[in-house]
């Protein structure tokens, strides 16, 4: 594995963007080394600036189920670009995206396009706010939900990664607005209820928490979160920038039968190209200006190019329904990893999500409960895999995806990889 444009390239990065990453998660840091720069991508592949070959298993970590540079995603992209990048101004393409998210989620009358999965995040909780005039909210230790200053307070596995428990240019005063509950902690979050529940205008978190391990959730949990909220008069936002559109033509919430009041998107919606979403009943959503008081604009919002690529991903994901031939690769990928492999080499899938967990016990359903060895093992073996020609997250933390581009050879592979390094270092 030859690494030394890449090597160049991060070196004159360092001079030019802070520590040489236009995103924290990308700097190895948890791994160590010098970040793969890539060159291209195509299909389940994508090759480096040292012409190093990789199968990819970050997919830019989530959002290209259909894999690298989709013909008819870029065909969509091209054809929107030639028409102009963006317009300021409302266009058709803002009621197909619409349309088409409406279809997947028909419990739903309105839904907002942002431009990315923070930005949606932030919306949902200022729509809550502003529908409750109240200014509390409650999220889960460990859960990431986008960097806007609310949510900075122990958050996923970017700043676990960097051992940052909150962030910095947080001021007290927004951090103090938000309530902190371990996942999977009944107790806990009654107590922030019975304490502050006329002041709790929100409670967020991922259906399928899998920013900082894949921290799978009980149905009965999930269930209780729906009952305190309209409880209290509280509303319940599901997070679902990473598991919706990507375990079936939907979200996780319909797959588990619960109804939350509203439904941040991003990822997979946008192809590739950088789009959120809010969606909601429009009792709620419609206290969104213009209708409403509560302000939210951006100029690039429902950008043309951004949303072709958005909707030419999702008719396809609609006409074929790749989910059942996705959940097969994700559960071989688990069978494999743990065939003839010690007890503590296995692995969890929700679909085609993926998560390698190499420690002795069940798999945690909380932070607190995730096992250093693991972090460690996996820290052992990450460059190994790279060498093998395998890319995968770098964060143990992280999970992986597989696209319709992905063969069973190479999901195979990949754990058949895993476990022979593994067995290298025990």
């Amino acid at each position: 594995m030859k690494n030394t444009r890449s090597k160049e390239l991060f070196e004159q990065a360092r001079t030019k963007i802070p520590g040489g990453v236009n995103s924290p998660a990308r700097a190895f840091k948890a791994v160590g080394g010098t970040p793969v720069y890539v060159a291209s991508a195509e299909g389940a592949t994508f090759t480096d600036a040292d012409g190093n070959r990789y199968v990819d298993f970050c997919m830019s970590w989530g959002p290209l189920i259909l894999g690298h540079a989709r013909s008819e995603v870029v065909a969509a992209v091209r054809d929107a670009a030639g028409r102009g990048l963006s317009y300021g101004a409302v266009h058709e393409g803002e009621i197909t995206l619409a349309n088409l998210v409406l279809q997947a989620f028909p419990e739903y009358e309105r839904v907002r396009a942002v431009n990315s999965g923070t930005e949606a995040v932030m919306t949902a909780l200022r729509i809550a706010r502003g529908k409750t005039g109240r200014e509390r909210i409650i999220k889960f230790d460990g859960g990431y939900h986008g960097h806007f200053d609310g949510l900075l307070v122990k958050a996923g596995s970017g700043l676990a990664t960097l051992a940052i428990a909150d962030s910095g240019g947080v001021p007290s005063g927004i951090a103090e607005t938000t309530l902190v509950a371990p996942l999977d902690d009944r107790p806990a979050v009654e107590a922030l209820f019975d304490r502050y529940g006329k002041e709790i205008a929100a409670v967020i978190i991922e259906p399928m928490p899998a920013n900082n391990g894949l921290l799978l959730q009980r149905t009965e949990f999930l269930e209780f979160l729906r009952e305190i909220t309209r409880a209290n008069g509280a509303l319940l936002i599901f997070d679902e920038v990473i598991s919706g559109f990507r375990l079936r033509f939907g979200g996780y919430g319909q797959m588990v039968g619960i109804r939350p009041d509203l439904v941040t998107l991003g990822k997979i919606i946008g192809g590739g190209m950088p789009v959120g979403a809010i969606v909601g009943p429009g009792d709620i959503m419609d206290v969104l200006a213009p209708v409403g008081s509560v302000y939210q604009a951006g100029t690039l919002s429902g950008n043309p190019v951004s949303l072709a690529a958005g909707a030419a991903t999702l008719r396809i994901l609609r006409d074929e329904s790749p989910y059942e031939a996705l959940a097969a690769h994700g559960e071989a990928f688990v069978a494999e990893l743990s065939n003839g492999a010690p007890a503590w080499v296995k692995g969890l899938n929700v679909g085609s999500v993926l998560w390698p967990y190499f420690a002795e016990g069940a798999f945690p359903r909380d932070t607190a409960t995730i096992d250093r060895t693991h972090v460690k093992r996996f820290n052992s073996i990450f460059w190994k895999l790279l060498e093998r020609g395998y890319y995968f997250p770098p964060s143990a933390l992280e999970v992986g995806f597989v696209s319709t581009a992905h063969t069973r050879d190479q999901v195979l592979g990949l754990a058949r990889a895993m476990k022979e390094e593994l067995a290298a270092i025990a």
